[in-house]
């Protein structure tokens, strides 16, 4: 029985070690060690060792070789664990099994190596796959959606379609259709989604979808359906048209203008089929140039029409188009309906449109032109008509700088009695010998250059020694290749011209000298002054080498005395000793002008008698040309106004008319300055007077009141310092400043007792008291004082808010310069002694018109004060009048 189980028991391990032979999977036993027990054959293969040499050996030396245990050996043995190993190319699962026995003591483990290299590759393939999808579907140009066939929720939605609706993911994923309302609404949304479902495949060319915004935009939309691991899903392909929408509709408005182009083009416009020659088109350029109607052309052949010279002549000239494509006739006869015939350009091309071969044929009429030309040629003769007769000199020279031809007037001045006798002789030949080098490397230098010389003014002296000017032009003639083969010269003589511009020129410079002189009038303060503009502005404005201003003395001598100067170069005069005597000395311009009272020219000084004791210092400082003008009044001659010039001036009529009205203003100028200051010292003499008047006015005033001598002048000094504060103009301040000092004057005619009382005034004597500024009024409104004097002593004890007398004015019915008077009364009277109280002090005085600042007193005023005393630290003074 024992025996028959073994068998039993060897033939079951027997069964089992074969059965795991036939697994695929290494599989092998390890004991605690990690020393192999058993191997399956599988095993064996990938050691490549025989069984016995694999028996007892580590498995890490054995396989995989990784010469300590694996990972998952190393932990608890009671745990099974897997893991991955790679040997070579070849990846396995590692899986590790603890036997235990029935107390749970560790036996041996037990490890399967499965070989899972393909399927790895497979995953990794798939991952690849899945994320390559992934890029594309995040990059694609086009908006993808992807929804669930059976609900119509949104499971993804690419960056594209985000961007172009306006949403962000989070707003679209997890959301039906319908919840975002693409659509219209809600239940065209659910019936669009319905539509999706029922169908494989659906495609709208131009579908409008709603963004986020409530913008409408055009789409190409497509729709599948397709499985994902069992799971229907409905991508949306989305591609935005507006783009194309656009091209479509600039396409169309490009089509129209090519229509409008073509109805409104200047020439006629035939479209042909290239195969038939039927025509298909024709714009009204050309039905009305060859008279017939749209209709009349239409699906006619070329040749039913005839306008070519007959039909044989029509379909010849059809089949040279089909043959050639290009055509270009410059002068082609064509028969309108009527049986006119007219000339025209004649252009045809070939062309494709698609499928479809057209000619088009543009043709011009060349009416016009060959009329132009033909008045070209009338206009060539016309032409030679008016070279030949021009005043204006006209010659052309070849490359060699010999004279092909000329017109009548040229020939006249080279001396010839026609042109044809200046054909082929050069520069050298001709009467003008001495200049032809100058003139031929002029004319060599139009022709390398290619550059013409237009409209160049040159000086020239004539054989007579006559100074003439010349405008002259030269151009390059070219051959049609461009190439320059000779030159074309114009000239005029404009000596008149220049002369009269060089006359206009020097009318000008001396209006302008006349201008600023005159300024200079007006703004000078003293003669000296004037004297020194005046001359500066003649060389500056005028451009003149030197002006001098000579006063005449008026003794034995009868010498002249240089009064200002000014010139380019020298600082100081350079004549000495001048005399206005009739002797040798006194011959210069400007002695005569002193003597006759008349103006004096002088165009050349080295010739001029007049000039023979100072012609050597004259020229050595470049004098060339001198005019002397009078200064006269009231018939006397007291100066005269020299001119310098360092060329040969003319002084014309013009120049010298504006020259001498400059002398005129500078001579009224000079008396007027000196009567102005006359006057100004007879009005400095009247001032003085005045004001030593209103100082003894004063002076009586106070004297009838001893305890308040100097007051007057105390309050004329604060009254002057705030108004000059305040920044009032000089003469205000000056009416301040007097009103000030006898501000009191009405004072004389109140009782002296009354004013020198020690004690307390009663009610009538202060009635007296109080009518002193009305008095003082009465007395001064009849002088007329350059200031409103009387007006200011009125009002200097009215207060602001109508407190004050005589007439209890308010606000800005006060002067100002009452306020003024009335704060500086009020300073000057608290802080100084009187009979009835001992002075209060500066103090208290500040005190009082601080106090009253805007109630009683002007602010502006009190403001100022205050300043004076605390910033400027003002003082009375203590001197008496």
């Amino acid at each position: 029985m024992s025996n028959t189980m073994d068998k039993k028991i060897e033939q079951a391990y027997q069964e089992w070690i074969a059965a795991l032979d036939v697994v695929e999977d290494a599989i092998f036993m390890h004991d605690k060690e990690f020393h192999i027990l058993r191997c399956n054959r599988a095993y064996q293969q990938l050691a490549a060792l025989p069984f016995k040499q694999i028996i007892g050996q580590p498995y890490f030396d054995i396989f995989p070789k990784t010469h300590t245990p694996l990972q998952h050996c190393l932990q608890e043995m009671e745990n099974t664990v897997a893991e991955e190993v790679q040997v070579g190319d070849t990846i396995f699962r590692s899986h590790a099994y603890a036997i235990k026995d029935e107390q749970g003591g560790y036996l041996y483990s037990l490890h399967t190596l499965e070989d899972i290299t393909e399927r790895q590759y497979i995953q990794r393939a798939l991952q690849e796959s899945e994320m390559q999808y992934r890029r594309l579907f995040e990059a694609a140009k086009d908006g993808i959606l992807i929804l669930d066939a059976e609900t119509g929720v949104i499971v993804d939605a690419n960056p594209f379609i985000l961007h172009l609706l306006s949403y962000t993911l989070n707003e679209c994923t997890g959301k039906k259709l319908w919840e975002i309302g693409l659509f219209a609404d809600i239940e065209e949304s659910k019936a669009a989604f319905r539509e999706l479902q029922s169908k494989q495949y659906i495609r709208y060319d131009d579908l409008p979808l709603k963004t986020k915004d409530g913008r409408q935009i055009n789409v190409e939309f497509i729709s599948n359906i397709y499985e994902v691991n069992g799971q229907k899903v409905i991508q949306c392909n989305i591609r935005d048209i507006t783009e194309r929408l656009r091209a479509k509709q600039a396409l169309s408005e490009s089509e129209m203008q090519y229509r409008r182009l073509f109805e409104a083009a200047k020439e006629g416009i035939l479209i042909l089929d290239a195969e038939t020659g039927v025509i298909v088109d024709a714009n009204p350029f050309i039905l009305a140039l060859l008279s017939y109607t749209l209709n009349e052309f239409i699906g006619k052949k070329l040749w039913e029409i005839g306008f070519f010279t007959d039909i044989e002549a029509s379909k010849e000239a059809f089949i040279e188009l089909q043959a050639k494509g290009y055509i270009r006739y410059e002068d082609l006869p064509l028969k309108t309906k009527d049986g006119r015939q007219i000339n025209v350009e004649f252009i045809s091309n070939l062309y494709e449109a698609g499928d479809w071969k057209i000619i088009q044929c543009n043709i011009r009429d060349i009416s016009e032109r060959r009329r132009a030309q033909e008045m070209l040629i009338a206009s060539h003769e016309l032409f030679q008509s008016v070279v030949e007769n021009i005043p204006v000199r006209i010659f052309w020279k070849d490359i060699d700088l010999r004279f092909l031809g000329c017109n009548a007037a040229f020939a006249r001045d080279a001396g010839m009695s026609s042109p044809q006798e200046l054909i082929g002789k050069d520069d050298f030949q001709m009467g003008w010998s001495e200049q032809a080098e100058s003139y031929r490397a002029d004319d060599k230098k139009v022709m390398d250059s290619g550059i013409p010389k237009i409209g160049y003014e040159e000086g020239q002296t004539t054989p007579e020694g006559n100074q003439i000017w010349l405008r002259t032009s030269k151009v390059p003639l070219r051959a049609i290749d461009g190439s320059i083969f000779g030159i074309l010269g114009i000239y005029d003589d404009i000596t008149e011209r220049k002369a009269a511009e060089e006359a206009l020129r020097r009318a000008n410079r001396a209006l302008r000298t006349l201008s600023a002189g005159n300024e200079a009038l007006i703004r000078a303060e003293n003669e000296d002054t004037l004297l020194r503009s005046v001359t500066r502005i003649i060389v500056e404005q005028g451009s003149y080498s030197l002006a001098v201003v000579d006063y005449a003395d008026e003794n034995p001598q009868k010498s002249i005395t240089p009064m200002a100067w000014s010139g380019l170069k020298e600082k100081h005069y350079w004549a000495k000793n001048l005399s206005w005597a009739d002797t040798e000395q006194g011959q210069l311009p400007i002695s005569k002008v002193i003597r006759t009272g008349t103006t004096q020219i002088c165009r050349d000084i080295s010739s001029e008698d007049g000039f023979n004791p100072y012609k050597d210092a004259a020229r050595s400082h470049g004098y060339v040309s001198n005019i002397a003008l009078p200064l006269s009044y009231e018939g006397k001659t007291f100066g005269a106004l020299s001119i310098y010039s360092s060329i040969s001036e003319p002084f014309d009529e013009e120049e010298v008319r504006l020259l001498e009205e400059l002398a005129n203003d500078l001579a009224y100028g000079i008396i007027t300055l000196r009567a102005r200051i006359e006057h100004e010292q007879h009005a400095v003499i009247l001032r003085r007077s005045l004001e030593q008047s209103i100082q003894i006015i004063a002076a009586t005033v106070e004297a009838r009141d001893p305890y308040t001598a100097g007051h007057q002048r105390r309050v004329g000094e604060l009254a002057t310092a705030i108004a000059q504060e305040m920044g009032l103009g000089e003469e205000q301040i000056e009416g301040v400043h007097f009103a000030a000092i006898i501000h009191d004057l009405g004072k004389i005619h109140i009782p002296a007792e009354i004013l020198s009382k020690p004690g307390k005034l009663s009610d009538m004597e202060f009635m007296f008291i109080h009518t002193h500024p009305q008095a003082g009024y009465d007395i001064l409104k009849e002088v007329k004082f350059p200031w409103p004097i009387a007006d200011i002593i009125l009002q200097h004890h009215e207060k602001l808010d109508g407190s004050g007398y005589p007439r209890g004015l308010k606000g800005d019915q006060i002067l100002l310069e009452s306020k003024i008077i009335t704060v500086a009364d009020v300073v000057e009277a608290m802080s100084s002694h009187r009979p009835y109280r001992s002075a209060l002090g500066i103090e208290k005085a500040l005190d009082e018109i601080r106090r009253g600042r805007g109630s009683l007193y002007h602010p502006a005023v009190v403001d100022a004060c205050l300043k004076l005393f605390s910033e400027k630290r003002f003082t009375f003074s203590s001197e008496s009048l």
